[in-house]
């Protein structure tokens, strides 16, 4: 049981660092920003570390909370950890959260004029599927408690919210579908920007419709 345990650990920590890595690469994030966390089985939570770049992770180095959410073990947490918990603590199907401060989507949450019940139109099928209704919270500093009480608060509904002047906080079922997700936010918020003052043709009310009575991606 003990190995098991241990092995599904180990599993989370390598899947982690190959994220990290993989949005590093791609520009999705850059420096020492963004953030990732697994929800392990046996409870408790795996996130990344202050001041570490998703580049360049070392496993073995990766903060361990237990499931009171208490540190207990690897480098500090980051300050941002708690966006990561209130979105848990909301989502019971969350088994893993990906935060990031990616170009496209940052300048989206600073736009005059955005509906902050939603931010993005629905452009795509897939940013329908994999997103849903976009939220924004209103700017609060990195670290604030307040902070990650807005996001709890916005989060039982909403698997993916856009911190303004910040960027997005996205939960999934799996880091791959977390991943995805956020991938698919920053790619649509990219088209959005692109189309600036153009007259667009969304998805009409009918099609959203269709897709999220049979992705809810809620």
């Amino acid at each position: 049981m003990i190995d098991s345990i241990r092995h599904a650990e180990n599993l989370a920590r390598t899947d982690i660092v190959k994220v990290g890595k993989s949005l590093f690469e791609r520009g999705l994030t850059f420096g020492s920003t963004g953030n990732i966390s697994i929800r392990l089985d046996e409870g408790g939570w795996l996130m990344t570390p202050t001041n570490a770049s998703l580049g360049d992770l070392d496993p073995a180095r990766l903060s361990l909370f237990d499931s009171t959410g208490r540190h207990i073990g690897g480098d500090a947490p980051t300050k941002e950890g708690a966006l990561h918990l209130a979105m848990y603590s909301q989502r019971q199907d969350a088994r893993a959260v990906v935060h990031l401060h990616s170009t496209h989507s940052v300048a989206v949450s600073m736009l005059e004029g955005i509906d902050p019940l939603d931010v993005l139109p629905p452009l795509t099928a897939y940013y329908v599927m994999r997103v849903g209704r976009l939220p924004l919270v209103p700017y609060l500093p990195p670290g604030d408690a307040e902070l990650a009480k807005a996001v709890g608060a916005l989060s039982g509904a909403h698997h993916a919210v856009l911190l303004a002047n910040h960027g997005p906080v996205v939960a999934g079922t799996s880091l791959a579908n977390a991943q995805y997700a956020t991938e698919e936010l920053e790619e649509t918020a990219r088209l959005f920007l692109l189309l600036g003052t153009r007259a667009i043709r969304p998805l009409t009310s009918q099609q959203v419709a269709v897709l999220r009575q049979r992705f809810d991606p809620k």
